[in-house]
């Protein structure tokens, strides 16, 4: 089972998947979206991560047609960007709510099923956010950090039960998710005292998800075809443009240095 499976990396992880044999079901709240990934074998189901329900039933379905689930690929997630102070606390609620405890409960309901296979695979799609940070970002990162987190304590927990936890960290990946982040920047920045930065962050956001400098979503699905069928898969699997650089710049810089060139970058000039 993958979420997020209408768009962006989840779609062409599904239609790669089921192109290896695999028997996918793709989880989103609009199933019209993914109807053409029927023609490679997928099952589309209608979910919400945000919905206790929706998340139930779809496992129930899963579970009642084939009698297990070998593989849980999280990928379901989005961000919104803004000041700390001014993002309104109901929209970092909603995001931590998608991104991190939508993500732990369909763990949850999956793991019954996988103990008593004896074997299983969670596949989290994390990110470099979640081992650096970037300004505006401050809840989209909170988010990542706590996936992060709560990977590597399920990774330590669930391996005497013979199931796996793999984390995805992605780089730039080009998808209509910085699109939306820069917009979700813009409206929350507006007629703030972090406008100026913000509109000019946004600007840089805009211009490099509409681009070609950063990668194709299917280098994460090739990630992610190594997690679900290596037999031994790596903890985490980090790849994207400039993934490998940040995390190393971010570790090594001195913090102050580290925040001097993020808020270059957002004052970047675009022609």
């Amino acid at each position: 089972m993958i979420t997020g499976a209408s768009s962006g990396i989840g779609y062409d992880a599904a239609m790669s998947l089921a192109g290896k044999g695999h028997k996918v079901y793709a989880a989103a709240r609009r199933v019209e979206l993914m109807e053409p990934l029927r023609e490679k074998g997928v099952v589309p189901i209608k979910m919400d991560v945000t919905d206790e329900q929706s998340m139930a039933e779809g496992v129930k379905t899963i579970l009642d047609k084939e009698g297990r689930i070998d593989v849980l690929v999280n990928n379901a997630g989005y961000g919104h960007f803004g000041a700390v102070e001014t993002v309104p606390m109901e929209e970092a609620r909603r995001q931590l709510e998608v991104n991190v405890v939508g993500l732990a409960r369909l763990c949850q309901l999956v793991l019954p099923a996988m103990r008593g296979q004896g074997s299983g695979r969670i596949v989290n799609i994390s990110s470099i956010a979640g081992r650096m940070v970037f300004p505006f970002g401050g809840w989209y990162h909170v988010s990542k950090y706590s996936v992060e987190a709560l990977s590597d304590a399920l990774r330590m927990e669930l391996k005497p039960f013979g199931i796996d936890v793999v984390m995805i960290e992605p780089g730039g990946i080009k998808t209509d998710w910085g699109i939306i982040a820069a917009r979700h920047l813009r409206e929350s920045s507006a007629g703030t005292p972090y406008e100026a930065d913000g509109t000019r962050f946004a600007d840089v956001m805009h211009y490099g998800y509409s681009s070609n400098l950063l990668s194709s979503p299917h280098v994460i699905t090739r990630a992610i075809l190594r997690a679900v069928d290596s037999r031994r898969p790596k903890a985490r699997y980090r790849t994207g443009r400039a993934s490998h650089l940040l995390v190393f710049l971010h570790n090594v810089l001195p913090a102050r240095c580290w925040d001097a060139l993020m808020r270059r970058a957002a004052r970047v000039k675009l022609k």
